[in-house]
């Protein structure tokens, strides 16, 4: 007896002698841990941060190729040579260029933006010396999205519509958890001095000269200060414009010398600026204010904060008919998306606690199932010092980790309770020699589960941050059971561990009578609290009196002759096994094979990430570039009317439809968020997946496809939200170059020979090639330009100043301060002969600084022409891209092959490389590091194992069993023929390895201590089956049914039921569709490895042992004569 005592655990003997310690220490760690829960920020998916830099310059009056020439390659120059730097990408366009730089993931966004900014300010001497402004430089945050819409609308027009959304712009951005708000489909205000061109000419004015009247008259200039007595002064010269007439009343003194007032030749309007942006929500006219929160900020807060605030203004401040409608809460899916992942660990909790209440009974279930919150309350407090927010990942990682953390306090307790039982102890010294006994065991076989998910701390690449909060998660989560495990779970034992008595009327009244009175109480204090919470107590009182009643009776038969007479039969099933060891491994091998030729031949195909059923549908139009956003809009509105007759509206399923032209109308995951006159975006949303009736959105998704197609004169895409991380397109060719023309040509000979072939599944190849943007070419003839006098920069800045127009001063009232714009009038800013006949005023020196009137067409020709609308770059080389969606119905892999076997027939001049990028690419490097990461998990467990069991054969047999428990997942689905998803599956295989090893060494290092202490082996061996058997499936069983609420999708509303006797059950959901597949991977791998741990892990230990002996005989040495079969009668049964 002294002996085994001084297999105590020390940490589990101080807990248990110091009981009460432990139970305040527990108390205190569960409020904390609820605590920290409660103000934990809330987001849908994770907030990440990727270290990509963005670089954006404004070069007014440039070409596209000019911008790439003069800004683009310098920056690209100095950029490339930066440590950590994957890829430099560019696009160049009219007036504007970007370049993104993006980083390999380890790097840190802060390091990478200083490394650029450095680069960039190296660069600058190369850059043209008339910059206005600094090359502007940030990083690119994925948490920078829109998380609501507040759209305005009533009986009011624009400009009075504009100053209710500018009060609530400000309103909402004075929030702190608010970063910005933009506003979409709004007139802006400014000042305009619309020149009329031939009284400004007869006048021998020229718009600089107009300019610089009003820049040097409208100004405040301080003059110091001044002592007056005993007081100092400050002066301040102000001869600001307080009204249009002061502007008109301006004089503007010529180049003659002569004085013109403003109004004699301008037409000055307190006005508004043509309108850039449009927005609709439901076939509404609208304001839209989108807004924008700071990363790290709570969701959900955030969210009930815009609520309130609009609640606010709209009871207090605005007018009563004045229309405000919130769209795009992504909160509502958040707050969905956390409700369903909570109430699905409730469910997993609930059916873990039933499978141990049967083999454990109700007691000690219930507090093996109370480490599940206990690790979780740990866990809770550990994410705030480590930067994490409540999202999607982490809350499956708990869910995953359900099943898991119960595994070490199944062990601990279910050993507790066989020695206390069996051997007749006392409760403390049986609590202290069940933990010292287990203790090895489980914490290599915690070890060897963790072991899989240290690889995936080093993935890179967007994925890699987005998963990156699983295995944290679950390494702080199960690092915390094992704490509770040895701590926590042994004080209970010997608190409430009581050995099974004969029926005592008098214990058992007395027992009844204060139990109904506590729960009496706790339903009094419930209905204090709310009718939930008090129904809530009620279920309890009933639960409690089915099991003192009914449950308790069944669960003793079950555990006294049910579970005994099954492990007997097991005992026997083993033992017929252990006679014909290698017909069970030649088996179980042709098995393996058949698994994969199944999967190979009945497969539901192989995705890259799940996806769910669209809660969103964008329909992007693109029109050409060029196009006004005026007949953008026209456009819009015609293809808004084939959406609404595609979505049968008005429609329950579907929520809103908004559309937003030039602003707002890039994928919301792009890295390219510009503003494009040309473009527009219909969003419909639907109603949450609960309220669809079972319905699928994907139906409306086709529709709308269909709706829209062949519609002339637009590229058009359909598609629904991202469920995950931004990958870029399934379907996505990248064709690159130095020499443009022939990029050109091989891009649009490759998309005419791809739609040629008319490949299945593929929605439509669109290229975004711009060749065709029309433009106006003033081409100057130098030396008729330079005999007159006359500089380019002089011809240039006056067509740039009547045209383009360009803000020259600001216009300040009590509100706000807008800008002061001078430009032609419209009738001749558009009017092609009148700039040709333009007259440059200037002072002629050549002839003694005579002043003359020289009209452009006497040194310029004016032609129509087309030219580059973008032009994009990647890694130093020109590049067009073509891509598409794939239909709905289709398997995105499969279309890819298609489509990269058709792209082997293509032949591509020399200089020009084709290459599929996209989500291939990430594919790609997704299964290389998996690949990686698998085989990294499989040394650290062949490390732990070898380090434990100091043994070569013993790591190998487990090893082997993790390789057949593919098996399960192999068959599982092409029986069900269920699609793989690289990602999830592939995680889901990886876990699946630390879990199967758990319960293989739990049986292989009991067998090995009844052979230590002179069991025959063969004898061990099946012994050790049966005692463990039971362990081996409470913790296989635990982690299923934690799995598998979310597998199938069972919802069940647990606040509505108690508190409305309203469930709301229904199955599916985006979790489902996100996790499911990994999920079902450990649902199937688990189950198919419990049987591998319990029959064939006996066996290949006896092979193991037998060809030892082989290898003995043969150099002469000592076997082990314990392995010969026995029958099941002789065999010896040992009691520990």
């Amino acid at each position: 007896m002294k002996e085994e005592i001084q297999k105590e655990f020390k940490p589990s003997s101080w807990a248990i002698n110091n009981r009460v310690a432990t139970f305040i220490i527990t108390l205190i760690l569960a409020i904390s841990g609820l605590v920290a829960y409660q103000n934990l920020p809330k987001e849908s998916f994770p907030d990440i941060t990727l270290p990509n830099i963005y670089v954006s310059v404004i070069y007014p009056g440039t070409s596209p190729k000019d911008m790439e020439n003069l800004i683009v390659r310098p920056i690209e120059k100095e950029c490339k040579s930066i440590a950590g730097v994957k890829k430099v990408k560019s696009n160049s366009l009219q007036d504007y260029c970007n370049v993104i730089i993006e980083f390999n993931s380890d790097v840190n966004t802060d390091d990478a933006k200083q490394k650029v900014k450095d680069a960039v300010d190296r660069a600058k001497k190369d850059l043209p010396k008339d910059l206005k402004n600094d090359p502007e430089i940030m990083d690119i945050n994925f948490a920078d999205l829109p998380v609501m819409q507040v759209n305005i609308s009533g009986d009011y027009d624009l400009a009075k519509l504009k100053r209710f959304a500018d009060d609530a712009k400000d309103r909402l951005e004075s929030l702190k958890e608010i970063k910005k708000v933009d506003i979409i489909g709004a007139l802006e205000r400014e000042i305009q001095i619309n020149v009329d061109m031939m009284k400004m000419q007869a006048n021998g004015l020229t718009m600089g000269d107009i300019a610089r009247a009003v820049q040097t008259e409208n100004l405040t200039i301080p003059g110091g200060s001044a002592r007056i007595g005993s007081t100092r002064r400050s002066i301040s010269v102000s001869g600001e414009f307080k009204n249009v007439d002061q502007l008109n009343n301006l004089v503007i003194n010529s180049i003659q010398g002569k004085s013109v007032y403003l109004k004699d030749v301008a037409h000055v309007v307190d006005s508004y600026k043509e309108q850039q942006s449009y927005a609709r929500l439901d076939h509404q006219n609208v304001i839209t204010l989108n807004i924008v929160k700071r990363k790290g900020e709570n969701l959900i807060e955030t969210s009930d904060k815009i609520v309130a605030l609009m609640d606010e203004m709209r009871a207090n401040e605005w007018p009563k008919d004045l229309k405000v409608t919130l769209t795009g809460d992504q909160s509502e899916q958040t707050r969905l998306t956390l409700h369903d992942l909570i109430n699905t660990i409730i469910i997993g909790f609930v059916l873990v606690f039933l499978i141990l209440m049967f083999f454990m009974g109700t007691t000690n279930a219930f507090f093996v199932a109370l480490s599940v919150p206990l690790s979780m309350a740990l866990a809770f407090l550990v994410m705030p010092t480590i930067g994490f927010t409540l999202n999607m990942i982490v809350l499956f990682s708990f869910l995953l980790a359900l099943g898991i953390v119960v595994d070490d306090a199944i062990v601990v307790i279910e050993n507790t309770h066989r020695i206390f039982a069996n051997g007749k102890r006392p409760i403390v010294e049986a609590a202290k020699l069940a933990a010292g006994e287990v203790f090895l065991p489980v914490l290599s076989g915690t070890l060897t589960t963790l072991a899989p998910f240290f690889p995936l701390l080093f993935w890179k690449g967007v994925i890699g941050k987005f998963m990156f909060f699983l295995p944290v998660t679950l390494i702080v989560t199960l690092t915390a059971s094992l704490l509770v495990a040895y701590i926590i779970n042994p004080v209970f034992a010997v608190q409430f561990m009581k050995p099974h008595k004969d029926h005592d009327p008098e214990r058992d009244k007395k027992s009844m009578r204060s139990s109904l009175l506590l729960l009496g109480a706790a339903i009094l204090i419930g209905y204090m609290i709310d009718f939930g919470t008090g129904n809530f107590a009620v279920l309890a009182l009933i639960l409690w009196l089915v099991n003192h009643y009914w449950l308790r009776h069944v669960i003793r038969r079950f555990q006294e002759n049910t579970w005994p007479r099954f492990q007997m039969r097991y005992r026997r099933f083993l033992t017929w096994c252990l006679h014909r060891p290698w017909q069970m491994m030649f088996s179980t091998l042709g098995l393996f094979i058949l698994s994969i030729v199944f999967l190979t031949v009945r497969n539901g195909g192989v995705s890259f990430f799940p996806v769910a059923d669209p809660n969103f549908v964008y329909v992007y139009t693109s029109l050409p570039v060029g196009t006004d956003q005026a007949y953008t809009d026209s456009v819009t509105r015609v293809l808004e009317e084939k959406v609404y007759k595609a979505i049968d509206w008005p429609n329950p399923m579907v929520k809103s439809v908004i559309s937003n032209v030039t602003v707002a109308v890039t994928d919301p995951q792009d890295e390219d968020q510009g503003d494009y006159p040309n473009k527009s975006k219909i969003s419909v949303a639907f109603v949450e997946f609960g309220k669809r009736d079972g319905k699928s959105t994907r139906d409306y998704l086709d529709k709308i496809r269909e709706a829209i197609k062949g519609f002339p004169g637009a590229e058009i895409t359909v598609a629904q939200e991202q469920g995950g991380p931004p990958v870029g397109k399934p379907i996505n060719i990248e064709v690159s170059g130095d020499n443009y023309e022939d990029l050109v040509t091989s891009s649009k000979s490759l998309k005419r020979y791809l739609d040629s072939l008319k490949i299945e599944g593929v929605e439509e190849l669109r290229s975004d090639l711009q060749d065709q943007k029309p433009q106006l070419v003033f081409s100057i003839d130098r030396e008729r330009a330079n005999r007159e006098g006359i500089s380019t920069y002089a011809i240039g800045n006056e067509i740039y100043l009547g045209v383009l127009g360009t803000d020259i001063s600001k216009y300040r009232d009590n509100n706000d301060d807008y800008n002061i714009v001078i430009k032609y009038q419209d009738n001749q800013r558009y009017n092609i002969d009148m700039l040709r006949n333009l007259k440059i005023l200037y002072r002629d020196m050549n002839m003694g600084g005579m002043i003359r009137n020289v009209p452009v067409s006497a040194f310029a020709d004016v032609k129509y022409s087309d030219t580059y609308g973008v032009i994009k770059r990647k890694n130093q080389k020109r590049v067009v891209t073509i891509a598409s969606n794939v239909l709905t119905g289709y398997n995105e892999n499969a279309v890819v092959q298609d489509v990269q076997k058709a792209m082997r027939d293509f032949s591509a001049p020399e200089g020009v490389s084709i290459q599929m990028t996209g989500s291939q690419e990430e594919q790609a490097e997704t299964s290389a590091f998996l690949g990686w990461a698998m085989m990294t998990a499989m040394l650290l467990i062949i490390l732990i194992l070898v380090l434990q069991f100091n043994s070569i054969s013993k790591p190998v047999i487990i090893l082997i069993e993790i390789l057949f428990s593919i098996i399960g997942v192999f068959l599982g689905f092409s029986i069900f023929k269920m699609e793989f998803s690289i990602v999830m599956s592939g995680v889901g295989i990886i876990a699946l390895a630390g879990i199967v090893v758990r319960n293989g060494i739990l049986l292989v290092e009991f067998t090995d201590l009844l052979r230590s202490m002179g069991v025959p082996t063969f004898d061990a061996i099946v012994e050790a089956g049966k005692t463990r058997m039971t362990p081996v499936i409470l913790t296989a069983f635990a982690t299923i049914l934690g799995l598998i609420p979310l597998a199938v999708g069972l919802n069940i509303d647990f606040s509505r039921m108690f508190s409305e006797f309203n469930p709301h059950i229904y199955f599916g959901g985006d979790n489902t569709a996100f996790w499911g597949p990994l999920s079902w991977t450990m649902i199937f791998g688990l189950g198919f490895g419990t049987f591998l741990t319990l029959i064939m892990v006996p066996v290949m230990y006896l092979l193991s042992i037998r060809m030892k002996n082989q290898l003995r005989k043969w150099r002469k040495q000592p076997i082990d004569n314990g392995v010969a079969p026995k029958p099941v009668e002789e065999l010896i049964e040992a009691h520990i």
